[in-house]
C-alpha cells in the first residue's frame, strides 16, 4: 500500500463560523484571520494505491459551479486535483473507487462535471465506484434548512444517475479496504477512513477535526448540525488517538498536514505537527 496526499486548492470561510462560540481572541492564535475575518483553508484529500485499486478520499470543490459561487470563498492557490494526482504518475481515469466522508460541496464537488457539451454533468471519475452510505444520501438528498446550502444536488444527483453510486455498511473494510468511523456531530454518518500504514494508524479527519487549532474540545464549527454530539465524538476519539499515537491527517489545515496528539493537565492537545513526508516515505 501507498498514499499520497493531494492537495486540491485553498478556499477562506469566516472564523467565526469555523470555530463556533469560540471567541475569536483564542481561535486566532492558532487560526489567525485577515481583515475580513476569513481564515485560511485547505482542501487536502488522500490517495491510496492498494494493490490493483486507487482510492480517492473526497474530491475537493471542483471548478463547475459559478464565479459568483466560487467568489465567496475566496479560492487561491496553484494546486489543483489533476495536478497533485499527475504528480505521482496518475490520471483521473486511473481511480477505481471515490470515497466520500460527506456530501458537502467542499468535498465532493469534485467528484462531478461538466460534460464535453457543457449541457449537462457527468462524473469526473469515469471508472470509479463512488461510495457513500445510505444514511447520509437520504440526509443529503432531502436537506434540512441548516444543511441545503452546503447539499448540492449537481454534485449528488448525478452520481447516482451515473449508476456508479455504491453504499458502505457497517463492515466497510469489506467493501472498501479499510476501516471506516462513522461520526454524526457534524452531519448524518460522516465516515472517517482509519487506515494501518507502514506500521502506524492514520485517520483521515475530514470534519470532525478541520484544523489543528480545533483539539480542544470546545472549539467546534458553527457549521455542525449537533455540536454537542460532536464533543463527545471528539472527547472520545482524541483520547483513543493520544493513547494509541494515531497519526490524524487534516482535510483542511492549510498549514498542517498530520498531527499527533497528548493528553495533558487541560485535556487532549496538539503534540507535534508533520509533514506527511516527514513520517511516510
Amino acid at each position: 500500500m501507498r498514499i499520497y496526499p493531494i492537495e486540491t486548492g485553498n478556499f477562506k470561510l469566516d472564523g467565526g463560523a469555523m470555530f463556533g462560540v469560540v471567541p475569536k481572541s483564542l481561535w486566532q492564535r492558532t487560526n489567525p484571520a485577515d481583515a475580513n475575518n476569513m481564515i485560511e483553508m485547505t482542501m487536502r484529500c488522500m490517495l491510496i494505491e492498494d494493490g490493483d485499486r486507487l482510492t480517492l478520499i473526497d474530491t475537493g470543490i471542483g471548478n463547475k459551479q459559478t464565479d459568483k459561487f466560487f467568489g465567496y470563498y475566496y479560492l487561491y492557490g496553484d494546486a489543483t486535483l489533476d495536478s497533485s494526482l499527475a504528480k505521482y504518475g496518475f490520471h483521473r481515469d486511473d481511480i477505481t473507487d471515490v470515497f466520500l466522508t460527506h456530501l458537502h460541496f467542499d468535498h465532493c464537488g469534485g467528484a462531478i462535471q461538466w460534460n464535453k457539451e457543457r449541457t449537462g454533468y457527468e462524473p469526473a471519475f469515469k471508472n470509479a465506484r463512488f461510495w457513500s452510505n445510505q444514511r447520509h444520501w437520504d440526509w443529503a438528498v432531502n436537506p434540512n434548512a441548516r444543511e441545503k446550502a452546503s447539499f448540492l444536488s449537481e454534485n449528488i444527483l448525478p452520481i447516482q444517475e451515473s449508476g456508479q453510486l455504491n453504499f458502505l455498511h457497517l463492515n466497510a473494510k469489506d467493501y472498501v479496504g479499510f476501516d471506516v468511523l462513522f461520526k454524526d456531530g457534524h452531519t448524518e454518518k460522516q465516515m472517517l477512513p482509519k487506515l494501518q500504514y507502514q506500521d502506524k494508524t492514520i485517520v483521515f479527519m475530514a470534519d470532525l477535526l478541520p484544523t489543528a487549532g480545533h483539539v480542544p474540545l470546545p472549539y467546534v464549527m458553527g457549521y455542525d448540525t449537533r455540536p454537542l454530539l460532536t464533543l463527545k465524538e471528539k472527547e472520545a476519539f482524541l483520547k483513543e488517538a493520544a493513547d494509541n499515537n494515531f497519526y490524524l491527517f487534516l482535510e483542511h489545515d492549510a498549514q498542517n498536514e498530520l498531527i499527533t496528539v497528548q493528553h495533558t493537565e487541560k485535556g487532549v492537545r496538539v503534540k507535534q505537527t508533520h509533514k506527511f513526508t516527514d513520517i511516510f516515505n
